[in-house]
């Protein structure tokens, strides 16, 4: 991390506070703590240091809001509508936010603020269709002279935990869908990102949310975190983050429903004679865009070995020509790690990859703080770079000789969220698609590629749930039969 500015007072960004009960508090009850940029130090925003009893507060408004039960859907919809227009108006706001607390590109954190606003107007357009169905209970005997229908009923007060990597639009898939499904939320936002997400709360505090629908703690895991998962009052819980911690909750709150979306290691299989030069140019901005802190960053890269020469070669002069540096800066397209910490890892799993016969095409040193874009070749399947989830900017690229293979190569991980593979065998797609245990199979495409309609999520140990407002509309709410006989 460059320090040049970390003596700097004067926060860049003003926020009002933790959001409970529709009050703004200024301070949490462990007081204040700064938010500082992960690129040089700059100091963001000072926050509220929440704990349990902030948290038992924000609940207890929440539960108070369901009871009362008075945000028609209507005015659901309104907001939301509202909420995706004024994040459009104020991209270019949210977008330093973003960069300045995440150390993601500018250029990088407009197209996040940008699918922001399409996350709101999904939302909005799902509640406007959320309905229940028709039963046909005179199909059998026990039912005959009865009329029957299911109502989709909110599930009750949703605990929201989001990451640190896309401060913003996971936030709004979170929130979003839960106003649109008619449940309360009490959010707690990364520890590292807080901003965006206070700046989203007052937006959505101003268009009119009715007191304790929307609830803001900010702190840490182990603080807010915890008192949330764990509070009677919650009835589910959504959790966006590390295979470790999501599943750790979910042991934590074994009568909730709870829905995970972590990690991945995500494979893209370039096969002979799929375009290659197209994969490889979509490869680079998938492998290292946010210094590849997503969970669907294509990390491990196989490659047929008829074109991998080819297709090393124009990876690498790719990647050789990302810019480095200043998150603000219009041209950069790698910045920091989120922390001197996860820089530090990183790099120990590079050094451990090519001490394990790994050989280096490009990066793998730090300069001014920054781990530049790294690609390896032939990393030993039992190293770290291939069997876990890097979360840094690096890919690695294995060579092999039959689509079995690469397909078999790619299933082995315990990570199951998205895959992608470039072939122009249609036999070889619909192939891939059954194989390959994954959330997602994107053909002719980098497992990288995320619309935000879709439904998003992974299987073992990458999570139980599918993202996308309609989808987690319908896991937010439950059917309830009504039967009517005369």
């Amino acid at each position: 991390m460059r320090t040049a500015e970390t003596t700097t007072t004067e926060p860049q960004f003003s926020v009002p506070g933790m959001l409970i009960g529709g009050e703004w508090t200024p301070t949490g009850e462990n007081g204040l703590r700064e938010v500082r940029a992960p690129y040089d130090g700059r100091l963001v925003a000072r926050v509220p240091a929440g704990g349990p009893a902030d948290v038992a507060r924000a609940v207890e408004s929440a539960v108070n809001a369901l009871n009362r039960d008075d945000f028609a859907r209507v005015d659901r919809i309104r907001v939301l509508e509202q909420t995706s227009a004024a994040l459009n108006d104020r991209r270019d706001h949210f977008a330093r936010a973003i960069a300045m607390e995440s150390a993601k590109p500018l250029k990088t954190a407009k197209v996040e603020a940008a699918r922001a606003v399409d996350t709101f107007a999904f939302a909005a357009a799902e509640a406007r269709r959320l309905a229940g169905e028709m039963v046909p209970m005179d199909a059998s005997a026990s039912g005959a002279g009865k009329t029957a229908f299911t109502l989709r009923v909110p599930v009750g007060v949703v605990a929201a935990i989001s990451p640190f990597n896309f401060p913003l639009n996971l936030v709004a898939h979170k929130i979003a869908p839960a106003l649109a499904a008619g449940c309360p939320v009490v959010l707690k936002p990364a520890s590292q990102t807080p901003v965006s997400a206070l700046l989203l709360a007052e937006l959505l505090n101003g268009l009119g949310v009715p007191a304790g629908w929307l609830n803001v703690v900010t702190g840490g895991g182990s603080t807010v975190g915890d008192a949330l998962v764990t509070h009677d009052d919650v009835a589910y819980v959504t959790f966006t983050g590390s295979s470790e911690v999501g599943w750790a909750i979910a042991g934590k709150a074994p009568r909730k429903k709870v829905r995970l979306e972590l990690g991945s290691n995500s494979p893209l299989i370039v096969d002979d004679p799929a375009d290659w030069s197209r994969a490889a140019a979509k490869a680079v901005n998938a492998g290292f865009a946010h210094a590849g802190q997503s969970c669907i960053s294509t990390q491990r890269i196989y490659v047929h070995a008829d074109v991998a020469e080819d297709f090393i070669e124009a990876l690498v002069r790719r990647v050789e020509n990302l810019v480095t540096g200043d998150p603000l800066a219009g041209d950069t397209d790698v910045s920091s790690l989120i922390s001197a910490e996860d820089t530090e890892r990183v790099k120990e799993w590079i050094d451990e990859a090519v001490a394990a016969g790994g050989k280096m095409l490009a990066g793998g040193d730090v300069i001014d703080g920054v781990l530049r874009p790294t690609v390896i070749e032939g990393a030993p399947p039992t190293t770290r770079l291939q069997r876990e989830e890097v979360f840094g900017p690096v890919v690695t690229v294995t060579r092999y000789e039959s689509f079995d293979e690469a397909l078999a190569l790619a299933n082995d991980t315990r990570y199951g969220l998205q895959a992608g593979v470039y072939t122009s065998d249609v036999g070889k797609a619909l192939r891939a698609a059954k194989v390959l245990r994954f959330g997602g199979v994107l053909i002719n495409d980098v497992p990288t590629t995320r619309a935000d309609q879709q439904p998003y999520g992974g299987v073992k140990d990458s999570g139980n749930t599918r993202e996308g407002p309609a989808y987690a509309i319908e896991e937010m709410t439950e059917r309830r039969l009504v039967s009517l006989q005369p």
